[in-house]
């Protein structure tokens, strides 16, 4: 593991000794939405119905509000924990150029979310900016999802699907979701037909446990879904670290390290994939958040 040990507390669990975490690198690398800033070593989490407080005090994590048995069942996978990123570090460091974004995302891990929300996240997310993206989704959170609270303020979680459901298309649109209102209304529509039946083509639960290849192909029947979209849903909650989500900024970071300026997405997908092979989703992250906090840009 990548902490020395764990302590508990009442109401709290401390990574005492972390190699590989850093909070604010982990939440700000563009793989999930529900977050909020409270300081650069403080943050707030709504996952999985419940709300945390994360909180770095140098190589130690305290996570607040939660429990022992919480932490066993949804934290240590949630982050990733049982994961020795040493070793995916030093793999992709062998590449020279690679080896500077690694250095400088050092303490990033790839989140453990739930396919579902992350699937209507990422819809969300086309073409879209991460602050609006997160005001969607905590409008949708607040008007159809259970409402939580801790110390004295009101969080939402994210709705279920049958919570969800319960939304008129006109009533997506008033959330800010534009366009996209259209797709996640048919989507939750084919998640609805698809409960409890795992031979349904819109299951996710048989989709996640495609092979990889096969898995990016049935994302892309949700509408609103393409190949980058199905590639973050795929690495951010399915597990497929083949991935290789390409943006504006991974578009720029590997023009900058490795090709030329007017190479296309799916090329840059396709390079990444065969140069990163079973860990592209890692090095993906790396190269984004590099890209992005440097503020790269390709001449």
């Amino acid at each position: 593991m990548d902490f020395e040990r764990i302590e508990y507390s009442e109401n709290s669990v401390k990574l005492v000794g972390c190699k590989n975490f850093n909070v604010k690198q982990t939440i700000e690398c563009g793989q999930c939405f529900r977050w909020e800033k409270i300081n650069e070593d403080n943050y707030i989490v709504i996952a999985h119905e419940r709300v945390i407080e994360l909180e770095q005090r140098g190589t130690d994590v305290l996570i607040l509000n939660t429990s022992k048995e919480d932490f066993e069942n949804i934290w240590l996978d949630y982050f990733d924990l049982e994961r020795d990123y040493s070793m995916i570090k030093v793999e992709l460091s062998k590449d020279e150029l690679l080896k500077k974004a690694v250095e400088y995302g050092y303490g990033i891990r790839l989140l453990n979310q739930d396919p579902y929300e992350i699937l209507i996240s990422f819809i969300i997310s086309a073409r879209n900016s991460i602050p609006i993206i997160m005001k969607t989704i905590r409008r949708i959170s607040e008007r159809w999802g259970k409402e939580l609270d801790y110390k004295g303020k009101k969080y939402f979680a994210f709705p279920t699907i049958e919570e969800f459901s319960k939304a008129s298309l006109e009533e997506i649109v008033e959330t800010g979701a534009s366009f996209r209102s259209k797709y996640i209304y048919d989507t939750l529509i084919k998640l609805n037909e698809a409960k409890g039946n795992r031979d349904n083509e819109f299951s996710l639960e048989r989709i996640t446990y495609l092979e990889d290849d096969e898995c990016h192909s049935e994302l892309q029947k949700f509408k609103g879904v393409g190949a980058k979209v199905a590639d973050c849903i795929m690495l951010f909650s399915m597990k497929k670290y083949s991935a290789f989500p390409v943006d504006v900024w991974v578009k720029r970071a590997m023009q900058h390290f490795y090709l030329a300026p007017d190479v296309s997405l799916p090329k840059i997908r396709v390079f990444g994939r065969n140069k990163f092979g079973k860990l592209s989703g890692f090095a993906q992250q790396y190269l984004f958040y590099y890209a992005r906090e440097n503020k790269i840009k390709i001449d």
